[in-house]
């Protein structure tokens, strides 16, 4: 390999900080989860050793094992599961959008709700009317949006993929 193939410095120094930092957010995630990643046992040891650590310079130095640790794992998979974790992936966002055009043509047309029921069948089709006439009842009034946003969540939860299950949440991933 020629010099010029090789990574700069500063370009592998960067690297080395991603890593680190995308450590420092898998240790920010529950044991349970950390658990469930299936991740190499070393790094998973460190993961959870760093909960435990409160003193500045232990957590900084803990912070840069796992950071080297991280080297020998595909971070890819990692990054996409914090993403969907935090909403910020494309298909957390489009769900968002589905279910504020949901909302949003209930409030505008009641009779969406039946048309929602019939294509979720899990639904409450009483409790769905309810939230809606509260919401539009409450803009009406111009009062706090109570029933809009418990609409919203009631929505989000009708929506989201069966196995969405706070403890099946988090998937194995497959690592090296």
């Amino acid at each position: 390999m020629t010099s010029e193939e090789l990574p700069s410095k500063s370009q592998r120094k960067r690297d080395m900080h991603a890593l680190q930092s995308l450590g420092q957010a898998l240790a920010e995630l529950s044991a349970e989860r950390i658990r469930a990643l299936q991740l190499p046992d070393t790094l998973q040891q460190a993961l959870l050793d760093s909960k435990t650590l409160k003193a500045h310079g232990a957590l900084r130095r803990q912070m840069q094992y796992i950071g080297r640790l991280m080297r020998g794992v595909d971070p890819a998979p990692l990054q996409a599961y914090l993403d969907k974790l935090a909403g910020t992936s494309r298909t957390a966002t489009a769900a968002l959008h589905d279910t504020e055009r949901w909302r949003a043509r209930m409030l505008e047309d009641l009779g969406v709700v039946d048309e929602f029921v019939a294509s979720h069948p899990q639904a409450d089709r009483q409790q769905l009317r309810q939230l809606v006439l509260g919401a539009q009842r409450e803009r009406a009034l111009s009062k706090p949006p109570r029933q809009f946003r418990a609409l919203f969540r009631t929505l989000a939860q009708l929506l989201e993929p069966p196995s969405s299950h706070p403890a099946e949440e988090t998937p194995p991933l497959e690592l090296p």
